[in-house]
């Protein structure tokens, strides 16, 4: 399949993957599939935040991000934060190892340019300034592909966002909120383009038998407590995004709605407890889900999902279902705006329970033709992540013969 040269063009795959988060995890799952059907030559490994996780669900080889196993943990002892300090010269060494063997290096989606939720500059943003300064350094080409990006207060943070942006040889986001964010912050963004979530582009589950009358209702939680300029507020939204759920949920319940509970994170679980907790009913149980696809099952049994984790609303539009946002960022408004349904999303800062179950109803009343309106914006959303695909294939991997079937792709504006 590789014209010119026979030795295989080495991939690698880089991010916060196989740590728990499942729309991550998703976005590599797409560009797992992406590469396996239209490069199959290829040779991948992953340097992510879960190696065993990432070897073992998806069979590839994966090295550990960080050289310091308490990356993650607030240092507050001498020797952890003595450390951790050499743990970040020591990662600048491996990173640049790592990079230097590979032709290319694929981010697969993710927020990595932005810091809606909390996030210190020396941790994950000084990776990707690492990884996109040495791809620079050895020529190894760095795609961040169909990545989201927000507008970061947070000096450092920006300035090691900026730089990653600049030293990566292709760019495309998620939304056009995410470009222009780019844009503010300083980045050439002239030939960057704008594509659906990647996850969009993961197989859909097959359907399930509808359940009878009334049908169930997904509310998907999220440990939530505000984002990075919210620290000094985080318990109080929190407490404030709980109460209001839970207020939600227990509202359904004496309608006589079953409730599933979905997570999107490893760490919403906690979330999950509470409201069963506070909620006793047989009505409300819990779905067990570690993949996207998991969800995406959940969602298409639904009648009407409310969710506020970002793959969440992803996979419930994706899965065709009526969809209302608990809205933490622009990245969700932006989201449901695209797939006809800005008129569904509510504050996840501010959640009013009589307000949400007013906008529910609604939804609920509109169901049938939301669902025709879901149904075009998912084929357009296909069509768009075809033209992602081919348009990646064209700036990373010039050297395969692709020139026949995308030959479209090469006459992009310059």
């Amino acid at each position: 399949m590789t014209s010119g040269h026979e030795t295989p063009v080495r991939v690698g795959v880089f991010g916060l993957l196989g740590s728990g988060n499942l729309g991550n995890d998703g976005s590599l799952e797409a560009v797992l599939g992406y590469l396996r059907a239209e490069h199959p030559e290829a040779v991948v490994d992953a340097l992510c935040g879960g190696p065993e996780v990432v070897a073992a669900r998806y069979g590839i080889p994966a090295t550990r991000l960080h050289w310091y196993g308490g990356e993650y943990r607030t240092a507050s002892r001498a020797g952890a934060i003595a450390a951790k300090g050499l743990g970040k010269l020591v990662d600048a060494v491996r990173t640049a190892a790592w990079v230097r063997r590979h032709d290319v290096v694929i981010v697969p989606g993710m927020g990595v340019l932005e810091a809606t939720l909390p996030l210190r500059p020396w941790g994950f943003p000084y990776s990707l300034f690492l990884l996109c300064a040495s791809g620079r350094l050895f020529g190894t080409r760095v795609a961040l592909v169909g990545v989201g990006a927000a507008p970061i207060g947070n000096r450092p943070t920006r300035a090691l966002v900026r730089w990653s942006a600049r030293l990566a040889t292709y760019r495309s986001y998620r939304d056009a909120l995410s470009r222009d964010a780019m844009r503010a912050m300083g980045v050439d963004t002239a030939r960057d383009e704008v594509y659906p979530d990647l996850a969009f582009a993961l197989p859909m589950p097959p359907a399930s038998a509808p359940s009878g009358p009334p049908g169930p209702v997904c509310v998907g939680v999220m440990d939530f407590h505000g984002g990075n300029d919210d620290r000094a507020r985080a318990e109080e939204i929190h407490r404030r995004y709980l109460d209001g759920t839970t207020r939600f949920v227990r509202a359904l319940v004496e309608d006589g709605r079953p409730v599933r509970l979905l997570i999107g994170d490893e760490c919403d679980a906690a979330v999950v407890a509470a409201i069963l907790d506070a909620v006793d009913s047989p009505l409300v149980t819990a779905a067990e889900a570690s993949s996207l696809a998991d969800l995406m099952k959940e969602t298409a049994a639904a009648d009407t999902v409310v969710a506020t984790r970002y793959h969440n609303l992803i996979c419930a539009l994706k899965a065709g279902t009526p969809t209302l946002a608990l809205s933490y960022a622009a990245k969700s408004d932006a989201l449901m705006d695209r797939m006809g349904l800005a008129a569904y999303c509510h504050p996840a800062r501010e959640v009013d329970a009589d307000r949400l179950l007013e906008q529910f109803r609604t939804l609920e009343k509109r169901s049938a033709e939301l669902r025709r309106t879901l149904t075009e914006r998912n084929l357009a959303t296909a069509r768009q992540l075809e033209d992602q695909f081919t348009a990646l294939t064209a700036a990373l991997f010039p050297a395969t013969d692709h020139t026949h079937a995308h030959a479209h792709a090469r006459q992009e504006t310059p």
